[in-house]
């Protein structure tokens, strides 16, 4: 494989990214006090940060190939899952006296400790994994499909399949596990797949710019036409 200029920088936002949108996740639920068709606009804090997440997919699948955002997708899931364990490390050590005063494990495991539950971890680990595969798959074909041709349509077009699926598991792994109630799964499902689709559509321009730009940087601009998609093959 190639070696490039960018290609470890973005790697590392990606991951970087990932990492502290799960965290505000499990921290705080965010409502704006208005309603779409009578669903809340209430969702994870991680909502605001996550969708960055999948305009970096999107610029390493479209740029790199398939193959190397497979390898970022990988990086990307064991580093969730090592923050994920050493949080929960962090949580069953015992906290010293002055700590204990003015903040306590009871705070400690309100706020990290659902990062660090298996419920959460599970949620987050599944709907990163299958959404960022299916939107980094759907993107390779459409460039293929496309001939390279309307960026926009591939960019939003796999984040409406990526986003679908990873809101919908996100949302059902974490209520069946008790971190969120039943009764939010519509509100927070339909809230977190709107605003992300939002986020990103927001945002073509910015990946029509960084997409460009590397694509001349690194003499790039890969096609998937004889990719094995098997995502467990790295």
């Amino acid at each position: 494989m190639r070696s490039y200029k960018y290609f470890d920088i973005i790697m590392a936002f990606f991951v970087a990214v990932l990492i502290v949108s799960n965290i505000a996740s499990s921290a705080k639920i965010v409502d704006w006090g208005v309603s779409l068709f009578g669903i809340p606009l209430a969702f994870d804090a991680g909502t605001l940060l996550f969708p960055i997440s999948y305009v970096f997919g999107d610029i390493l699948t479209e740029v790199y190939g398939y193959q190397r955002s497979r390898r970022v997708i990988w990086t990307g899931f064991f580093g969730l899952a090592l923050t994920a364990l050493v949080l929960w490390l962090v949580g069953i050590m015992p906290g010293e006296a002055t700590w204990q005063g003015y903040a306590g494990d009871s705070a400690y495991q309100a706020i990290l400790g659902g990062m660090s539950a298996g419920g959460i971890v599970l949620a987050s680990l599944s709907g990163y994994w299958l959404g960022e595969f299916f939107n980094s798959f759907v993107l390779a074909k459409m460039k293929v499909l496309t001939n390279g041709r309307w960026l926009w349509s591939r960019t939003i077009g796999s984040t409406l399949v990526g986003e679908a699926i990873d809101s919908i598991i996100f949302v059902a792994v974490a209520s069946a596990f008790g971190v969120f109630p039943w009764s939010l799964f519509l509100t927070l499902t339909v809230t977190n797949y709107l605003f992300k689709v939002a986020i990103e559509a927001g945002m073509t321009p910015l990946t029509y710019f960084f997409v460009g730009a590397l694509k001349r940087a690194e003499n790039e601009d890969y096609y998937d036409r004889d990719t094995n998609f098997n995502p467990f093959t790295i």
